[in-house]
């Protein structure tokens, strides 16, 4: 066979592969459809991640839409526990009537108020005992308590507040120091 007798499908086998995908047209097709699926591929990825960001923002505002609102409303709780800490058990004791009944109408407004808020999804933290955390209580002071371990919540001076995994507001807490550490070291 020579070279006139040829067929043409064995003139492009024998063609270097760049000059073949210069003049084969089905070549350059198939590279162009490859393009355009690979950027239908990141267009897609990009549609359904956009698609989940949104899903989750939604169920984020859903959840926490509230969280604004909801530290307004704590203000007005902190003043309902302190008026009615104001009353003393003696004064509820020996109270007439009117006190008694404003008493009432106060602690009534107080747990009408807290059990809205955990309707809506907000629970009250009062750490008494546990371990100091600094994600959830901010600590305001330490004392000497020989009776916890050092780092043990001590006394809750303002409870705090959370939203599903949010904190709204870190409870205000004092810290115990010594303890029983201190207690083995100083017998030592």
């Amino acid at each position: 066979m020579n070279d006139e007798t040829k067929r043409p499908d064995e003139a492009s086998e024998t063609a270097p592969p760049e000059a073949a995908n210069e003049n084969d047209p089905t070549a350059a097709l198939a590279k162009e459809v490859a393009e355009l699926r690979d950027r239908y591929l990141r267009a897609a990825a990009e549609v359904e991640n956009v698609r989940k960001r949104a899903e989750r923002e939604a169920t984020d505002a859903r959840a926490y839409g509230i969280a604004a609102f909801a530290r307004e409303i704590l203000n007005i709780a902190d003043h309902l526990s302190r008026a009615l800490e104001a009353v003393g058990p003696e004064a509820r004791a020996s109270a007439d009537g009117a006190l008694k009944g404003l008493v009432e109408g106060v602690e009534l407004t107080e747990r009408e108020l807290q059990k809205a808020l955990v309707q809506h999804g907000v629970r009250r933290l009062d750490p008494q005992g546990e371990k100091f955390d600094p994600n959830f209580h901010q600590a305001m002071f330490e004392v000497p308590d020989e009776s916890v371990p050092p780092g043990t919540i001590a006394q809750v001076i303002q409870p705090g507040y959370a939203i599903g995994e949010r904190i709204l507001r870190p409870a205000l807490v004092a810290v115990a120091k010594g303890g029983f550490k201190a207690a083995a070291d100083g017998g030592k």
